[in-house]
């Protein structure tokens, strides 16, 4: 039974409140190198060289086929085999990072493949640089309909963080667990845990909706 004397008393408030800001740092951490990662994916698989569309598009296949957890523990125990040592935090980012690129990268695709084709030839009818016409042309047209699936792997990306408990970074299920371990109580450090994250997911959804909805009428789209 959940005793809020209990909670009180030992101050686990404060410990996972301290937790939740390293938990929304990886979340956003993790969030940008998906982002960044993840168009680049979208961008190589658009070069027109087999070479270089077929390897990136294996690594995404490959990367989308294997469970986020395997990775983090790749990164974190299998790296230092191959002189590759880095801390938890950056570990599990960079694991959280290359996850989510690999989803984005098909959100990016779509987003992309979305572009009437007019728009291409008229960048090409104007001798625009490839550079040019992605970057000034295409992409601001095709981010406005990805912004849903963005939203939601932003989201997943927050709701996954606990997995980096695993190899000992200190975010949410990692502090509830520890304070667990101290003290034989588990229900509430784990129900709070629930109720941060409920807390953090809605308006955090709702302000993904609300930009999607001004970002569209901004650009004059069709709900």
């Amino acid at each position: 039974m959940f005793d809020w004397k209990w909670e009180y008393s030992v101050e686990i408030l404060p410990r996972l409140l301290s937790a939740t800001v390293n938990t929304l740092l990886a979340a956003g951490f993790g969030y940008l190198i998906a982002l960044i990662v993840g168009l680049a994916f979208a961008l190589l698989q658009r070069t027109g060289v087999r070479p270089i569309t077929f390897v990136v598009r294996e690594i995404v296949e490959f990367i989308r086929s294997t469970p986020l957890i395997v990775q983090i523990f790749f990164i974190f125990y299998v790296g230092p085999q191959f002189g590759i040592r880095l801390s938890p935090w950056t570990s599990g980012m960079i694991a959280i990072g290359l996850h989510y690129a690999s989803y984005l990268s098909e959100v990016y695709r779509a987003g992309l493949d979305n572009v009437p084709k007019g728009q291409w030839e008229a960048c090409k009818a104007l001798n625009m640089g490839p550079v040019q016409i992605y970057f000034r042309i295409i992409i601001p047209q095709a981010i406005p309909p990805s912004l849903p699936g963005m939203g939601n792997y932003l989201i997943s990306i927050f709701k996954d963080t606990p997995m980096l408990s695993v190899i000992g970074v200190a975010e949410l299920m990692h502090a509830a667990t520890t304070i667990g371990s101290e003290t034989y109580r588990y229900v509430e450090p784990y129900t709070l845990v629930g109720l941060i994250f409920l807390a953090i997911s809605l308006p955090t959804a709702l302000a993904l909706r609300q930009l999607e909805a001004r970002v569209r009428r901004k650009m004059g789209m069709n709900r």
